[in-house]
C-alpha cells in the first residue's frame, strides 16, 4: 500500500503545486521544501523531483503559472483603472503566486514557459496605458500605472491599509486612488 501511494497519485503535479502555495501563502516562499511538499501529498519524498527536479523548478512553475494568470485576469478588464482594479483582485485570490513572480531571486527568470507567459502579461498591462493621453515617455506612464497598483496590492497583502480603508471593499477604494491621483479635480472626498 505504501508503494503504490508513492507512485500512483493521479495529478502528483497539481497536488505539489497547490500545497506549496499553501505553504507560500501561510509561511512565505523560504519554508518551501520538496520533502515537507511530498510529505503533504502522501508521495515519496522524490516523486517531486520527478515533475519539478529542485525547490528552484517548483517556484518557477508557481510563477510561470501566476503570470499567466495575471495575463488572462488583465485581459478581461476593459480600461486601464479596471486593469488596475483587475491587478489588485489578482493579489487578493493569489497572493501566493503574487509573492514568488515578483522575486525573480527565486525561479529561472530564463524558462520557456515564464518567459511566455511574462510576456502576456507584460503585452496586457502595456495595453492598458496605450489609452492614456500622449506623452514624452509612454514607458514611464506605464512605470506610474503600475507603480500604483502593485504599491496597493502590496500594501493591502502586508496589511498596511487596513485603518486606511476600514471596512471598504479594497477594489472600491483602489478606484478613488486613481481618480484621485488621476483626475482633474472632480474626484469625490476620501
Amino acid at each position: 500500500m505504501t508503494s503504490d501511494r508513492a507512485y500512483h497519485h493521479g495529478d502528483l503535479r497539481r497536488a505539489v503545486l497547490t500545497a506549496a502555495l499553501d505553504v507560500i501563502r501561510t509561511e512565505g516562499p523560504a519554508a518551501l521544501s520538496l520533502r515537507d511538499l511530498a510529505r503533504r501529498a502522501g508521495v515519496s519524498h522524490a516523486a517531486p523531483a520527478h515533475h519539478f527536479k529542485d525547490r528552484t523548478g517548483l517556484l518557477t512553475a508557481i510563477a510561470a503559472e501566476g503570470y499567466a494568470l495575471f495575463a488572462d485576469a488583465l485581459a478581461a478588464a476593459p480600461d486601464l483603472q479596471e486593469r488596475g482594479v483587475a491587478y489588485v483582485r489578482f493579489a487578493r485570490a493569489h497572493p501566493a503566486h503574487f509573492q514568488v513572480m515578483f522575486q525573480p531571486d527565486l525561479y529561472r527568470t530564463d524558462d520557456p514557459d515564464l518567459l511566455t507567459a511574462k510576456a502576456r502579461a507584460t503585452t496586457e498591462l502595456r495595453a492598458g496605458v496605450a489609452g492614456l493621453p500622449p506623452t514624452d515617455d509612454p514607458r514611464l506612464a506605464g512605470v506610474a500605472a503600475w507603480s500604483l497598483a502593485h504599491g496597493f496590492a502590496t500594501l493591502l497583502l502586508s496589511g498596511n491599509l487596513d485603518d486606511a480603508m476600514g471596512d471598504r471593499d479594497p477594489e472600491e477604494v483602489f478606484r478613488l486612488v486613481g481618480r484621485l491621483l488621476f483626475s482633474t479635480g472632480d474626484a469625490p472626498a476620501p
